[in-house]
């Protein structure tokens, strides 16, 4: 009976030992983010990730830890916004467009002309919009927007032919993004909008599939695509939002009293980023032109008369078929100017 006693002590002494190491790892969650760009500063999701993780490390310590997934590892975006709802992966940081997959009125924001500057961009989604769409999100998908930033520059129309108005961009055949919203843009605009992967533009504009295409100028650089065109009409038609989404059961993983903390440095990781991408975007172009890209501006009577086009044939219409977006249009127009 002695021998029996010591053996189920030793026993219920190991068990107890045993849990010890599960619960210490369970007190510090460890939340992936993925990303498709670069882990370092030239990449405008690396610079939010960089200010959040040292947000989180001087506000929490470790009770709470990021990593940062870079280049896709984790998957494709389209792929990895269905595990971000599913609670596979925690976190993304990407442009807004992706999230239209899952938040169809999210492609509001990729109507051309919508916004004047990414400084318009952030007084909308502060004053309104990001909380709009942010809870038209965890309705429809549990996932949070709990940051909105910058990419580095807007996009404007790359070309070998130099572009300098509506009437030289009339019948070019233009590289766009796959979606509605940029081909649409193109196709008021006069272009002949042509959709390609973007691993392919360099060889299609090479080899004369396309005259040129539409993107951001930090993109044009990285990806070495001024080798193939020389001229840049600078319509700055889309000013596309940077933002990071956490999944329901990602947040679940955060102790509710260290969730506000949590939700205050991936704000101030956003105005942060927004300041960054604003300077990168300035060297990108600066960088080009030194390089021989020739850029040529578009004149004010053009876009006003552009972005009238827009809100009668694209803007108005979209708010119509999504009247939820109808109060996300009128605080854009409210924080313009």
């Amino acid at each position: 009976n002695l021998t029996r006693r010591r053996f189920v002590q030793t026993a219920a002494i190991g068990a107890a030992a045993l849990s010890l190491p599960t619960l210490s790892r369970a007190a510090t969650p460890v939340l992936r983010l993925s990303s498709t760009m670069t882990s370092d500063e030239n990449s405008a999701h690396y610079l939010f990730y960089q200010r959040f993780a040292e947000n989180l490390k001087q506000s929490l310590g470790d009770k709470v830890r990021i990593d940062f997934f870079a280049n896709g590892q984790l998957g494709k975006e389209a792929d990895v916004v269905q595990q971000v709802r599913l609670g596979s992966i925690d976190m993304m940081v990407t442009g807004s467009s992706i999230w239209a997959t899952a938040l169809p009125e999210l492609a509001l924001l990729d109507l051309g002309f919508l916004f004047d500057s990414y400084a318009h961009v952030a007084k909308a989604v502060d004053s309104g919009v990001g909380e709009i769409y942010n809870k038209l999100l965890q309705e429809r998908t549990g996932c949070s927007v709990i940051g909105w930033g910058s990419h580095f520059s807007a996009r404007s129309v790359y070309t070998k032919p130099p572009i300098k108005d509506l009437a030289t961009l009339k019948n070019v055949k233009l590289r766009v993004l796959p979606t509605q919203a940029f081909i649409e843009t193109f196709k008021l605009m006069g272009a002949i909008p042509t959709p390609i992967a973007f691993n392919e533009v360099y060889t299609a504009v090479q080899t004369g599939v396309v005259e040129g295409f539409e993107h951001d100028a930090a993109s044009v650089l990285a990806n070495k695509l001024d080798e193939v065109v020389r001229n840049s009409w600078q319509t700055n038609h889309l000013f596309s939002p940077c933002i990071a989404v956490i999944g329901k059961r990602g947040l679940a993983k955060i102790p509710a009293d260290l969730q506000p903390a949590f939700i205050a440095a991936a704000r101030d990781a956003s105005i942060h980023q927004r300041a960054a991408a604003k300077i990168k975007g300035a060297e990108a172009i600066a960088a080009l032109t030194k390089g021989g890209m020739t850029f040529f501006p578009m004149s004010d009577a053009e876009r006003e008369n552009t972005r009238q086009l827009m809100r009668e044939k694209l803007w108005v219409p979209f708010t119509q078929t999504n009247p939820v977006t109808a109060p996300v249009l009128a605080a854009i127009d409210a924080a313009r100017g």
